[in-house]
């Protein structure tokens, strides 16, 4: 593999970038971003006079001197940074929600995620979820979810709310109902009445992180007429009595 192409991927890695983050500033598909990182094909003049500009360097910088070796083991000694933070939040955005649903284990994956913390919470290992549409309103779509994992389904409070990591619907943010018969599946359910709960076979759900924060933008307003609000009441009593029926 070349110089350059070795240059790309540490750069990258060094902003703490995605490839989707780099290969967008760079102007090209991720898929391209790929093959010069692997070495399967080699940057044109262009992507190098961005990617130049992007870090402040020369082309011959990128093309000729192995950025690495000026900072020796950057990587690991990023590492070993987090590990020694009291509190470390990764920040999942709904543009690497389809990528985590395999790279979730990835420890590689995970470390190109940002992270920052938030001084309301202690120390430990958390998530950050942006989430999509509104399903859990008052919570609006663009909000950040913070959480801790919980393991297995014994640990998971009932009808809290979880950003539900699961094989078939993805990354979803719903309360989680457990049954007193069974424990092969869970309902999850949504604060806005007007979606249906549904179930999901237990083993298909990957991870659970138990909310300990909710984050919104400033600029965000979501206005419910008296009625509008009255009628979701309604429903939610309806729904929450047909769930209490059907888990007994």
């Amino acid at each position: 593999m070349a110089i350059v192409n070795e240059n790309f991927k540490f750069l990258r890695r060094l902003r703490g970038w995605t490839q989707q983050e780099m290969s967008e500033k760079l102007g090209i598909k991720r898929s391209l971003l790929g093959a010069y990182e692997e070495g399967r094909a080699e940057p044109r003049t262009d992507v190098l006079e961005t990617m130049s500009d992007l870090n402040k360097l020369t082309i011959d910088d990128l093309l000729r001197k192995d950025l690495t070796s000026p900072v020796e083991n950057f990587l690991q000694k990023r590492r070993q940074m987090k590990a020694a933070q009291k509190q470390h939040i990764v920040f999942v955005p709904v543009k690497a929600a389809a990528g985590y649903l395999t790279g979730f284990a990835d420890e590689e994956f995970i470390e190109e995620l940002n992270s920052f913390t938030l001084p309301m919470l202690g120390a430990g290992d958390y998530r950050a979820f942006e989430i999509s549409g509104d399903s859990m309103l008052p919570v609006e779509s663009g909000s950040v979810i913070v959480g801790h994992k919980v393991d297995g389904l014994d640990q998971v409070r009932n009808n809290f709310a979880y950003v539900v990591v699961t094989r078939a619907e993805g990354i979803v943010y719903k309360r989680v109902l457990k049954s007193n018969r069974t424990k092969q599946k869970v309902t999850l359910v949504s604060d806005n009445p007007v979606y249906e709960p549904y179930s999901v076979p237990v083993d298909q759900v990957l991870e659970f992180w138990q909310t300990d924060a909710v984050i919104s933008k400033t600029n965000q307003k979501q206005t419910i007429s008296m009625n509008h609000l009255a009628d979701m009441v309604n429903h939610l009593q309806e729904q929450v009595s047909v769930l209490k029926k059907k888990v007994r």
